[in-house]
């Protein structure tokens, strides 16, 4: 089992189940919405995240953007990692229907996904040597230019390079920006949108 320096934060209960017979870390929950009405848990991951740094890692639905979007907006944006979960769809076994929207929560990925999106998000794996990218970061002003941003048809474009790199249609393209940099080069990513979005203009 890989350990991660960082303290992980979960929505509840069985999400942390599963990711704790996947990775050896502290995982804590919000319980679901109440993170919101409770004052000394909020206190806690706001030094948690000052002394270790926190990786927040909801479901991929409306309700989990829901929880890491307050998340984001009361803890230190600097010692803050987002992890995302692809949106696949179908049903835990522990429950009697889907979701809401349909779609697997945290506790519902296999372990080699969890895994991946912790990479993704730059979590330390205590141990591993920690590669440093050095290259031309991606922006705002790139997301434009491709058109995935800012125009006509936009949105759609946004979310066909979403499924092409497994994240959640959710994603906004603030967020998107963080993932994209912390997954590749600015190279990597034009090459990228070349093959998935043949369409767009030059």
């Amino acid at each position: 089992m890989v350990k991660i320096e960082e303290v992980i934060i979960v929505e509840g209960k069985y999400d942390k189940n599963t990711l704790s017979q996947v990775v050896d870390a502290v995982i804590l929950e919000t319980s679901g919405f109440g993170i919101f009405h409770d004052k000394e848990r909020r206190k806690l991951f706001q030094k948690l995240a000052e002394q270790r740094g926190l990786i927040i890692l909801t479901d991929s639905d409306g309700a989990g953007f829901v929880i890491r979007n307050y998340l984001k907006g009361i803890l230190p944006p600097e010692k803050l990692k987002q992890a995302y979960v692809p949106d696949l769809y179908g049903k835990e076994k522990r429950k009697a229907s889907p979701s809401k929207e349909g779609k697997l929560g945290v506790e519902g990925m296999r372990p080699e996904i969890l895994l991946e999106a912790l990479r993704r998000a730059g979590a330390h794996f205590v141990g591993e040597e920690q590669e440093t990218a050095a290259s031309a970061r991606i922006t705002k002003a790139d997301l434009y230019f491709l058109g995935l941003s800012g125009g006509e048809g936009s949105r759609q474009k946004r979310h066909t390079l979403l499924r092409r790199l497994d994240l959640p249609e959710h994603l906004s393209s603030e967020a998107m920006l963080d993932v994209l940099n912390a997954l590749m080069s600015r190279e990597d990513f034009f090459k990228l949108c070349r093959e998935a979005l043949p369409d767009r203009e030059e």
